[in-house]
């Protein structure tokens, strides 16, 4: 209901409409970011030592380019089936396969800081990958939260992932060694 004279209806009912959309949000899309940020690790760190911007760039590009692919998938997979998309529909997908993209920031900035504390490049990768690691399993129980889980099944969900990223990093010590 809105309120005509003073304007603060239209406010409130963006705000409400925001809300709903976070609490419906599906964070299962960072799981995947960040496990394609710590695969890009892993695979620019068997290259050989890339210069800190160009992983930067590497590892947002690689989630820039995985996000425009989940969303395609989803506009033209099945809900082209069911119906075209309109704007408000294209945008909604946009946001919902947005958080694929701000996995891989984390990651970036810890190569992007890691001169500030004294690391070669090697190290920064290592750095990178742990906090990939770690939000892959944030992300792993944010989305187990917003549907809903029990405790028990957070824990779950978290120690999965961990063990995920467990075997991400394993992959990266027998591929380098």
């Amino acid at each position: 209901m809105t309120t005509g004279a003073t304007g603060t209806g239209g406010s409130t009912d963006r705000r409400e409409r925001r809300a709903a959309r976070r609490a419906h949000t599906d964070y299962t899309s960072g799981v995947y970011g960040s496990m394609l940020a710590a695969s890009v690790l892993i695979g620019a760190g068997t290259l050989g030592a890339f210069p800190r911007a160009e992983l930067v760039l590497l590892l947002l590009l690689t989630s820039l380019v995985f996000w425009i692919a989940h969303v395609h998938a989803e506009l033209f997979g099945a809900r082209l089936a069911r119906r075209t998309p309109d704007r408000r529909v294209i945008l909604g997908v946009c946001r919902d396969e947005w958080p694929v993209v701000k996995a891989a920031v984390p990651p970036a900035a810890a190569i992007a800081v890691s001169p500030v504390l004294g690391l070669d490049v090697q190290r920064a990768l290592w750095l990178a990958l742990s906090v990939a690691v770690a939000g892959q399993v944030g992300w792993s129980v944010a989305a187990a939260h917003r549907a809903g889980a029990s405790g028990r099944l957070m824990v779950t969900t978290a120690t999965v992932n961990a063990l995920l990223g467990l075997v991400i990093i394993a992959v990266k010590i027998a591929v380098t060694h």
